[in-house]
């Protein structure tokens, strides 16, 4: 009651203890008073216990309208409480939907750019696609285009070799009828043959015949020798004979002997005579004259002095060369021993070699020049010209010695120099763990095995190119070409 009663006062409303009226109206008083404020509930359960039920009437109309005045400040400040309670409330809830809004929008622009990544790979990777696919499908097209080629050039291929397969059989069939008659024409060969070894033998018996009569002949004139030998005559024969009698072909043009055939050289300081063989013409590297030739092969009427032959070239460059070697057309074998180059070998009308002996002791006593004349398989010509050369003896393996080159066969000497010595098949004097003169057959001044061999294997045409072991000159055709004809020949260098 108390409570109450402070509330109504507060509330600026009068107070009459002793007045049951004042009580009624107090009582109701804070019966409005409790529906405007939580806090005045208390004071209605006090006003209920001093008020019996139903004892209060109306209140005054003051009071009504004061208490609707104060109930509707309070409402409206209830009101603006609960609109600013909501309003905060809903600003809140608002920002927190805004922040909310803000992240969902960042996580849908990081989608969107990785769906936009993902989309531009796939566009990039669909464009490779496109493009391999139209490259395939061009390649495909080549390669179709290339089939549809290749078919026809099958077809044709095809047609074409059953064209050859139907004239081979035309030819064989020529070749066939061509053997019958070869057969035939062998047979008749076969009795001609028969019919000129009867010829051949008849021919021995008689050349039997005049090779007694020849050695009876010999004999004669060996004995009209010896009988001249013990006349007075003696010493003018001998004199005479020493004047046929040359140290090089250079001595002979000197005397006067200005045509190009075989004479006999002496070896120096020996009364052993060569006879050395001197080329007409070094351009050609021709064989001698037919004379010549059988001079050499059937009378030989110097053998009987112990004379041997040179062929000099008295034309080529002022005449006076002595061929030491010649190659033309492979019919003598240079694959020799030791002892054959040393003496030397062959024919001096054709093929040979004048003997490493001999010129080593004629270039030993003066200074010499060697040319070497070459001719390929085409037509060409070439040399080298040495301004000094000179063979040491057999101690020093006939060892070469050059000094200045000049001429068309290269600028580049294609023997080595220094000297190498002198090899064969039976003495390997090369600088080589091989034997050169084995592989490349022929006997020469090997190196390791050198750029050059004049006494290689003979190629004929066609057969002479790709071949190591031939008759080579490398600064003038390289080291697989085979040459056709080569010439060595010497002169002294005051000639």
């Amino acid at each position: 009651m108390l409570l109450c009663l402070s509330e109504l006062r507060r509330a600026g409303m009068p107070t009459v203890r002793s007045d049951w009226r004042e009580k009624q109206q107090s009582c109701l008083a804070c019966e409005m008073l409790s529906h405007s404020a939580e806090s005045l509930r208390s004071c209605l359960l006090d006003c209920t216990a001093i008020c019996p039920p139903l004892s209060c009437g109306p209140l005054p109309a003051t009071l009504e309208n004061y208490i609707q005045d104060n109930m509707k400040k309070e409402m409206v400040e209830i009101q603006q409480n609960a609109v600013q309670n909501q309003t905060a409330v809903m600003i809140e809830i608002g920002t927190n939907l805004l922040n909310q809004t803000a992240e969902q929008t960042r996580k849908l622009t990081d989608v969107e750019a990785q769906v936009l990544n993902q989309t531009t790979r796939l566009e990039l990777q669909l464009l490779e696609h496109s493009l391999s696919t139209n490259k395939l499908e061009k390649q495909i097209l080549d390669q179709t285009s290339e089939i549809n080629k290749l078919q026809d050039k099958n077809s044709f291929l095809e047609k074409k070799v059953l064209d050859m397969e139907d004239k081979h059989i035309v030819q064989l069939q020529s070749i066939k009828e061509e053997k019958d008659e070869l057969q035939v024409l062998v047979s008749k060969q076969n009795s001609i043959i028969e019919e000129l070894e009867k010829q051949l033998v008849t021919a021995t018996v008689n050349n039997s015949v005049l090779q007694k009569q020849q050695h009876e002949l010999m004999e004669t004139v060996h004995n009209l020798l010896t009988m001249m030998s013990t006349s007075n005559s003696k010493n003018s024969l001998v004199a005479k004979e020493e004047q046929i009698i040359f140290r090089d072909c250079a001595d002979a043009f000197k005397a006067g002997l200005t045509t190009s055939g075989v004479y006999a050289l002496r070896f120096p300081n020996s009364t052993e005579e060569k006879k050395c063989f001197c080329t007409i013409s070094a351009k050609a590297v021709t064989a001698p004259k037919a004379k010549d030739v059988w001079l050499w092969r059937q009378f030989r009427p110097m053998d009987l002095l112990g004379f041997d032959k040179a062929y000099c070239d008295m034309e080529t460059g002022g005449g006076g060369w002595t061929i030491i070697q010649r190659r033309e057309d492979g019919s003598v074998d240079f694959q020799r021993t030791w002892r054959e180059y040393k003496v030397g070998f062959g024919n001096p009308s054709g093929e040979h070699w004048l003997g490493n002996e001999f010129v080593s002791q004629v270039t030993n006593q003066k200074r010499y020049v060697l040319k070497i004349h070459l001719k390929d398989w085409e037509g060409n010509e070439a040399y080298s010209l040495y301004e000094h050369f000179s063979l040491s003896g057999e101690d020093l393996n006939y060892r070469i010695h050059l000094k200045g080159l000049t001429g068309t066969a290269g600028k580049i000497s294609s023997i080595s120099q220094p000297g190498n010595d002198f090899s064969t098949k039976d003495a390997d004097n090369d600088k080589c763990i091989c034997k050169c003169s084995q592989m490349l057959t022929g006997g020469w001044w090997f190196d390791a095995c050198g750029p050059s061999n004049l006494n290689g294997m003979y190629y004929p045409q066609r057969q002479n190119t790709n071949k190591f072991n031939g008759i080579k000159w490398y600064y003038w055709k390289g080291s697989g070409y085979s040459l056709k004809a080569t010439a060595m020949m010497i002169r002294p260098a005051d000639f």
